[in-house]
């Protein structure tokens, strides 16, 4: 059998290596000049850092199997995300600590103390947030709602919190303790070598052709089945109309030595109009001190538009119910499967997306066993 996947991120990359390693033919596009999706990593020309070409990918799971499968096309190093915060002209940590709430009140309490504290800040009468902004005062109260969450959640979405959902801030911790690991994961780590070397180290087989710069309109040829990780809409040529992302607009900062002390430090305050600065060097610790040169980068968040590179589905009102007729003719369609970020229009974390694609390959062999029809979608993505 031979078949065609779009897309040469993660999603269909674990797809591409399983099914070639069960003795399937796979021709592997991207439109893209490279591998990897929004996970290309190279060495930056001018410094040599390890750069992160569409923003900071740390990998953090819980998963130990999408551990274990990472772990085995390359090396990973131990890395924790700290996040520092620009607010009001002083800087703090993040995620918001027992650390954050002493500095920002002024105050030395115990974890005990702090946390009557905030719960005394916190709008207790909001028993079942309906969006963002209620979430927040419901966890944290208005003081930390604004200094740290308000300017910053307007820059990346362009819209008021009020009009985005509460899942938003929920997967963000709230600790009343000295840990400022961003994630709660036991499993974190960074690439030693960055992740289009793990993504080409999936990709190595005789079974698999991989065509970069070509566009899935542009070929003609007849496949056993199509795993397709682009949008969706595209598929079906945008014909219910565009689902609406924000995009990320890049502004390059060159130095010597270390330009900020960390991998990301936010711009929280509205008026400032990017919304973080990520320095690349830090995201390889064991190496930065031997880089005498840094590269650092401003993110800038807006509203995509055709020729952009999507990033971040929007998934408001009327995106969703665009979504869900998308849904409904993708099921009506034979011999086509939407995988990943952009085929499912969800934001996907990478271990999500590792995850989902390794037990989509255990559907597979399970359907393919049985000469039964492969669906439409591995999730259901509504």
């Amino acid at each position: 059998m031979r078949f065609c996947i779009v897309g040469a991120g993660f999603s269909g990359a674990i797809i591409a290596r399983h099914l070639s390693e069960k003795g399937h033919k796979v021709l592997l596009l991207d439109e893209r000049s490279h591998i990897a999706g929004n996970c290309h990593t190279e060495r930056d020309d001018k410094t040599g850092v390890m750069v992160h070409r569409y923003g900071p990918h740390i990998f953090h799971t819980a998963d130990e199997r999408a551990w274990s499968y990472i772990q085995r096309f390359g090396k990973f190093r131990p890395y924790i995300n700290r996040v520092k915060a620009i607010s009001q002209g002083r800087i703090y940590t993040l995620p918001v600590n027992l650390l954050t709430i002493n500095q920002f009140f002024g105050t030395v309490m115990s974890p005990v103390e702090a946390r009557a504290f905030i719960e005394k800040k916190a709008d207790k009468s909001i028993k079942d947030p309906k969006n963002f902004e209620e979430q927040a005062l419901s966890m944290i109260g208005p003081a930390l709602y604004k200094a740290f969450f308000y300017g910053y959640t307007r820059k990346q979405w362009g819209l008021e919190p009020t009009e985005l959902p509460a899942s938003i801030l929920k997967r963000l911790p709230l600790r009343f303790n000295y840990d400022d690991n961003y994630f709660n994961h036991p499993y974190q780590g960074m690439p030693e070598d960055g992740y289009s070397a793990i993504v080409e180290n999936i990709l190595k087989s005789e079974n698999i052709e991989i065509r970069l710069n070509t566009k899935f309109e542009d070929v003609s040829e007849e496949f056993q089945h199509i795993f397709y990780t682009g949008p969706i809409d595209r598929y079906f040529s945008f014909d219910l109309g565009r689902l609406g992302y924000r995009t990320l607009d890049f502004e390059r900062i060159d130095g010597d030595g270390d330009y900020q002390g960390a991998a990301v430090i936010n711009y929280c305050d509205q008026e400032v109009p990017f919304t973080r600065i990520s320095e690349h060097k830090h995201f390889a610790p064991w190496e930065a001190d031997s880089l005498q040169k840094t590269v650092a980068f401003r993110e800038y968040s807006r509203l995509a538009e055709p020729k952009d590179v999507p990033y971040y589905p929007i998934r408001l009102a009327n995106e969703k119910t665009m979504l869900e007729s998308y849904i409904t003719r993708a099921r009506n369609t034979a011999g086509v499967s939407f995988l990943g970020r952009l085929g499912t229009y969800r934001y996907l974390d990478m271990d999500v997306t590792i995850s989902e694609a390794l037990k989509a390959c255990d559907q597979i062999d399970q359907l393919l066993a049985a000469n039964a029809p492969l669906p439409a979608f591995f999730v259901d993505p509504s």
